[in-house]
């Protein structure tokens, strides 16, 4: 991979500047991008360029930059994040239906937690969560859980960087998340009341795949008061068991014929219905022309 004089790769360099995109500045001027990314205006024009002609980057005609629907396309072709997402979605509906707060699905990303589902009211309490956001994983719920059955590396990493303090409820160090991530292993689940908004309260539970491995946490954001919590977990538990099953039946196991990997396959991908996968495969449906319809088929139901 080419590299740049001072040894970073081109293609770093080109991350650097998607990643100064985020939910609250999707548009950003040239120089604005240069600042995020802590690169010269010179290298950034460049590097949107190059982005531009591959669809990664849109320039609108302000002469402000937004990401491009390319990204969208290419993430959409992938069995991981948003195939689980597609999986649990009516997992996420059964425990949204009775919370009527906020629900959410997170997966483990660096020292982050990544929320790449969530579902909420317009009358919740606070949740300062959105859907492809980040969460430092000692001050989540849903963090702690994925923390939990980490390894003893990225739990070492994590202490080492440290993480904000939100509130006073915020756990303070080292020790404190140590002694939570074991709680959290015994109990099989994590509550952290007032640790990012004092008003609010987290609460999730792990989400296990094939072989065991945790996949994600799932989660309710609720108010943070007097209610009993073993109701909420009761129905997460419940959720997570069933998203646990779908992620079972979309495995595709090894030595599987190749008729079914035809049609299993891209199950996780797509919400639809069972004759529709069959006519993919049967017709050798050209699936990126499908796969990105998978978010507007959803909303109209299997």
């Amino acid at each position: 991979m080419a590299r740049g004089s001072d040894g970073e790769s081109v293609l770093h360099r080109h991350l650097r500047v998607l990643d100064a995109f985020d939910a609250m500045s999707p548009y950003l001027t040239l120089s604005d991008v240069a600042d995020v990314a802590g690169l010269p205006r010179s290298t950034v024009h460049r590097l949107l360029g190059e982005l531009e002609r591959e669809g990664l980057v849109e320039r609108l005609p302000d002469r402000t930059y937004r990401l491009g629907v390319r990204l969208w396309e290419l993430a959409s072709r992938t069995p991981g994040a948003l195939g689980l997402r597609e999986l649990a979605r009516p997992w996420l509906e059964a425990v949204h239906s009775r919370v009527r707060q906020h629900t959410q699905l997170g997966v483990l990303s660096g020292r982050d937690v990544l929320f790449i589902e969530r579902m909420s009211t317009r009358d919740a309490v606070v949740n300062a969560t959105l859907i492809g956001g980040r969460t430092p994983l000692p001050v989540s719920s849903t963090g702690l859980v994925l923390l939990a059955h980490a390894g003893e590396h990225l739990v070492s990493q994590v202490i080492a960087a440290g993480w904000p303090r939100h509130t006073p409820y915020t756990l303070r160090d080292g020790a404190e998340l140590r002694a939570r991530l074991a709680r959290v292993r015994a109990d099989g689940f994590a509550v952290l009341s007032g640790h990012i908004y004092e008003e609010s309260r987290g609460i999730a539970v792990p989400v296990v795949g094939p072989h065991g491995r945790i996949y994600a946490g799932l989660g309710v954001v609720v108010p943070n008061d007097a209610a009993p919590v073993q109701p909420l977990i009761e129905l997460l538990t419940m959720a997570a068991a069933g998203v646990t099953h779908a992620l079972e039946d979309a495995y595709l196991p090894d030595g599987a014929s190749a008729e079914r990997s035809e049609v299993h396959g891209i199950q996780p991908l797509l919400t639809t219905s069972r004759r529709s996968l069959e006519y993919f495969a049967s017709h050798r449906v050209d699936l990126r022309s499908v796969v990105g319809g998978g978010a507007a088929e959803a909303e109209g139901g299997p």
